[in-house]
């Protein structure tokens, strides 16, 4: 299971009842944040989600609202006597970014990894979160901007059949099922001789701030929970989304069906759109499993078999 909580749902600035944006990921313990905001320890602080466990932190682009919070969070986990390495993903622009950064939170006992402007398909080598496949796009805003795609893979159910049929020692099993090859007895012994057919992952992916684009369905296809930027819940707003570079509820739901996702989560509002549920049908009638996003939303996604 993942459980995940919208940290943020806000544009711009920060609103009374509306922090910035962030997504927080808890996975098997281990904790994910998708950009940070401000208002961003403070929504953790109310979910109780603890900071010293967050292993990898993405940021979308380097405008204010979606990195700010990211000063203050960063001594937080320090303060949280975390000495682990801390890995952050971003567009062109973040290792410049982060030497900034540092200059205000210079002393950290946990060593931070970035990398930047990644291209393709990859996996963390080495980390508590390797087994989650990360692939990143261009999105098209103001600034250089990435979306990011999470797809958490599974391991294999455990084959009894096969593993006695291999031959493999009962005290085996368990590493060999953890994805880890063996020499035991002087004989080399593999995953694959105990571990059955695959199972399919759970696919997130997060796409702000930016305009549609032919590449984005490609690149939601099948995902599990799309969260997407919708700036603007009126339809007669277009003009608008067209000029700062984001999305309507329309836009936003469009792309969810030409991805065939199976959940789409509505977020990033602009501070002039106190109320967007009362937009939700511009979406619906698009993509019938919208959800609108708030402050704190919590949600949970189950792998399947």
């Amino acid at each position: 299971m993942i459980d995940l909580i919208l940290l943020g749902c806000g544009g711009n600035m920060p609103m009374p009842n509306r922090f910035l944006s962030s997504l927080f990921i808890n996975y098997r313990g281990r904790k994910i944040l998708i950009d940070c905001g401000e208002g961003t320890q403070v929504s953790m602080k109310m979910k109780n989600c603890g900071f010293k466990n967050i292993d990898l932190i993405f940021i979308t682009h380097l405008h204010g609202d979606h990195i700010i919070g990211i000063i203050g969070l960063l001594s937080t986990i320090a303060n949280s006597s975390r000495t682990e390495d801390l890995t952050i993903i971003g567009p062109v622009g973040i290792i410049e970014a982060m030497k900034a950064i540092r200059v205000l939170v210079e002393y950290l006992p946990y060593k931070i990894n970035i990398i930047e402007n990644p291209v393709g398909k990859f996996s963390l080598i080495n980390n508590e979160l390797k087994n989650i496949e990360i692939s990143s796009i261009e999105l098209d805003h103001s600034t250089e901007c990435l979306g990011y795609s999470l797809y958490f893979k599974r391991i294999p159910k455990f084959n009894i059949e096969k593993a006695i049929a291999n031959n493999v020692p009962k005290e085996l099993w368990q590493k060999l099922q953890e994805g880890k090859e063996i020499i035991f007895n002087g004989k080399k012994y593999s995953p694959n001789m105990v571990l059955g057919d695959d199972r399919k992952g759970l696919k997130i992916s997060y796409i702000t701030d930016t305009r549609p684009l032919l590449s984005i369905p490609d690149f939601i296809k099948d995902s599990d929970l799309l969260v997407c930027e919708a700036m603007y819940g009126d339809d007669l707003d277009i003009s608008k989304a067209v000029k700062n570079k984001h999305m309507t509820f329309r836009e936003a739901a469009n792309l969810a069906r030409l991805g065939n996702v199976n959940k789409l989560l509505l977020t990033h509002f602009s501070p002039s759109l106190d109320y967007p549920e009362n937009y939700i049908e511009n979406a619906t009638s698009i993509f019938k499993n919208t959800i609108i996003g708030k402050d704190q939303l919590e949600l949970n996604l189950n792998f399947k078999d």
